[in-house]
């Protein structure tokens, strides 16, 4: 008998991993709710800035195009290629953002990130549908694809900031 591959064995772990998490009653219905109803998917006709986040481990994949209005986020849309973990908080990104500082989603992003990595709590107020995806904090593996759509989006705005920062610098 042929032995699997690590490659294989890889997915076989990975897959594992996210049934335990959908299996989990208390989750699977809300998981499995948000990365059903993705909204603002596809491409803006115009947009200020766009990123691409992959991750190196599942190849989970989101592409978000933004418009920035006075520091808010004025329109965004996303394409997402992920597991049902990554579409879950791509749906809460779609669902709150727009309206939404900055700074704010720049806080997000490392509120979620210590909510995985550190045992931190769960973003609140209108991010508080993210909480839901608190038990991958026990998967390591599968924290890339939940930070698709944070890390994404800050890229965004740090694309933004670098192009305002250049502008100051013209003008002075």
């Amino acid at each position: 008998m042929k032995s699997r591959s690590k490659y294989t064995k890889r997915i076989d772990t990975r897959l594992f991993e996210e049934e335990t998490l959908i299996n989990q009653n208390e989750y699977n219905d809300k998981i499995l709710k948000l990365a059903s109803n993705i909204t603002r998917d596809g491409r803006l006709d115009t947009f200020d800035f766009t990123s691409v986040a992959v991750s190196k481990l599942c190849g989970s994949k989101v592409t978000v195009d933004v418009k920035i209005t006075n520091n808010l986020i004025s329109d965004f849309s996303h394409i997402v290629k992920a597991c049902a973990l990554g579409q879950a908080s791509s749906a809460v990104m779609a669902d709150n953002i727009i309206g939404s500082n900055l700074n704010e989603l720049k806080n997000l992003q490392i509120v979620m990130r210590k909510m995985l990595k550190e045992n931190g709590a769960p973003p609140e107020g209108k991010w508080s549908d993210l909480r839901v995806l608190e038990p991958v904090r026990d998967y390591k593996g599968r924290h890339s694809s939940v930070m698709l759509t944070f890390d994404a989006v800050v890229d965004c705005i740090n694309q933004f900031e670098i192009k305002e920062v250049s502008k100051k610098n013209k003008v002075n």
